[in-house]
């Protein structure tokens, strides 16, 4: 079975740092981009950071760019995402996905796979 189990949400204050997990199983992985997206009561979901597992490129969005840092263990089949600078309007459930388009990885509808989310509440 497919699996992305997503962890390292939690409560921070403003300005503090946050490592979430992703631990990847049932799929070939270096076949896949892997990261995350969000979604915070009442909005829409939306892609936050990808990276290839196959050529280490990372995508980011802008409204993260210089705060988030994309990471992959390829021996362990583990994502991380390391948020810094956090802001209250981080605040969002956090979903791990896999998508076999890298370019696309941003992008909810051309997600293959979704995992369960994990809270991440920043408070000013």
């Amino acid at each position: 079975d497919v699996q992305l189990q997503a962890s390292g949400g939690g409560l921070v204050q403003a300005g503090g740092s946050l490592r979430l997990s992703c631990a990847a199983s049932g799929f070939t992985f270096d076949d896949f981009a892997i990261g995350w997206f969000r979604q915070a009561p009442g909005k829409d979901r939306e892609g936050v950071s990808c990276i290839s597992s196959s050529d280490g490129s990372t995508y980011y969005a802008d409204s993260v760019k210089g705060r988030f840092t994309i990471s992959s263990d390829n021996a362990t089949n583990t994502v991380y995402l390391q948020m810094n600078s956090l802001k209250p309007e981080d605040t969002a459930v956090y979903y791990c996905a896999a998508n076999q388009i890298a370019t696309l990885c941003l992008i909810g509808p051309f997600i293959t796979y979704w995992g369960q989310g994990t809270q991440v509440t920043v408070s000013s």
